[in-house]
């Protein structure tokens, strides 16, 4: 399997700015859980932070608590909700990139991938990821998978679009030189507890608890 990573999906952080999706608030934590899984993970080279959905706590929370501890994470918006209420705008993208974070796409809206006609695909594969780059200043290759679901067509799809990494959020070590990276998604019910079991799974190469993520 190679050098084994612990990717960990996060959503949104803190007190929603905007009606969420139903469902949604199951993968939103408080701003001390996602400061107890800073501190947990601040000395683990093997751990990598990841942002679905780029929800606008991605800056106004997330950023400034990274920056002090001199972490980097990835952030997937969704290219085709900046600005929308709740949301990142472009300028919440450039600050991000300019922080040294990397920037991926989760496409345009949160859609199923695995139903989606040719010009759905586009744009989604396509067109969000060549927005997100232009506004951020260097090409995105690497995607997070909406719902963390795909198949052998969308597999083939990413690689026609030239995608360099895919993040889905079945659960599971990764190896850090693998296309598709398995991430585990935080939840609401996050505890100190369920953490440490997340993060000695990784180092075991063993599965995560099942209650920590949603398969596609």
């Amino acid at each position: 399997m190679g050098v084994v990573a612990v990717n960990l999906a996060l959503h949104g952080i803190g007190r929603p700015a905007r009606q969420l999706d139903p469902g949604e608030d199951e993968r939103w934590v408080t701003v001390e859980q996602f400061e107890q899984v800073l501190e947990a993970v601040a000395d683990r080279d093997d751990v990598h932070l990841t942002f679905d959905d780029g929800n606008e706590s991605d800056v106004e929370i997330a950023l400034p608590r990274l920056v002090d501890r001199g972490l980097t994470a990835e952030f997937f918006p969704l290219a085709g909700r900046l600005g929308q209420r709740g949301y990142l705008d472009r300028d919440g993208l450039r600050e991000l990139a300019r922080a040294g974070m990397e920037i991926g796409s989760h496409g345009w809206e949160p859609r199923d991938w695995r139903r989606l006609d040719d010009r759905q695909a586009s744009r989604e594969l396509t067109d969000a990821p060549k927005l997100l780059g232009d506004l951020c200043g260097r090409p995105v290759r690497r995607y997070s998978l909406p719902f963390g679901a795909y198949d052998r067509r969308v597999l083939t799809r990413l690689r026609e679009a030239g995608a360099t990494r895919v993040y889905t959020t079945g659960g599971g070590a990764a190896s850090r030189d693998g296309w598709l990276q398995a991430r585990t998604e935080l939840r609401h019910d996050l505890d100190g507890e369920t953490l440490d079991g997340v993060l000695a799974a990784g180092r075991r190469r063993g599965s995560w608890p099942g209650r920590l993520f949603r398969r596609g």
